[in-house]
């Protein structure tokens, strides 16, 4: 699932600010997400993860129906970003690209490579401790971190007049109401900058940055 043009994946793997993103799923924390917006010319890229607890209150692989459901209702909403992360009108906004996804512990170390090879390590280490007599609730503790799950979402955007955007509101603390807060970094022309925005303050004001 990568939609996001070629400068803006450079962007965020070469720029310090955003160099957290190589975490693994069981670093995130409950009720904090991460967003990433790279601002070039009339487009813009986004990058959203959420630990799925944030969203469909759960963690664990859906198995029942409902949950199943719950799942497929989240991702119909995370791929309508202008209606989670609203930018000022006067900047003639519009969506080019959209997809969003769940994805397991184990997916995402797959994805990632090299990660995947150190979760096989830690697996590895962890079954031969279990042999040496190591204690069942370690055994548990290590199933529930490799159960975690968390969405991702990917939005490109192109817009008319990008510096009319005074402000991004985050109706997605209406849509999730787990959620509460999301770190956003920002890269724009003039550099890179980070905020915090949480639940009971949801708009974050970009007025000079452009």
């Amino acid at each position: 699932m990568k939609i996001l043009p070629l400068i803006a994946l450079t962007t965020f793997t070469a720029t310090p600010v955003f160099a957290e993103e190589t975490r693994q799923l069981d670093a995130h924390e409950h009720g904090v997400g991460q967003l990433n917006i790279a601002f070039d010319g009339q487009q813009i890229a986004m990058e959203l993860h959420v630990p799925g607890a944030d969203i469909v209150g759960f963690e664990y692989v859906a198995e029942s129906a409902q949950d199943r459901a719950a799942v497929d209702i989240a991702v119909a909403t995370l791929a309508k970003p202008l209606k989670l992360f609203a930018l000022t009108d006067a900047a003639g906004c519009s969506v080019v690209q959209a997809a969003a996804g769940l994805e397991s512990e184990e997916e995402h170390d797959e994805h990632e490579g090299e990660h995947g090879e150190e979760h096989a390590d830690k697996e590895h280490a962890h079954e031969e401790h279990a042999e040496e007599g190591h204690a069942k609730e370690e055994h548990e503790d290590h199933a529930n971190e490799a159960g975690h799950t968390e969405f991702h979402a990917e939005y490109l955007l192109t817009c008319a007049d990008p510096s009319a955007i005074a402000d991004i509101n985050f109706s997605y603390f209406k849509s999730f109401l787990n959620a509460l807060e999301v770190e956003v970094q920002i890269i724009t022309a003039t550099g890179a900058t980070s905020f915090e925005v949480e639940r009971d303050s949801p708009i974050l004001d970009l007025r000079g940055m452009f």
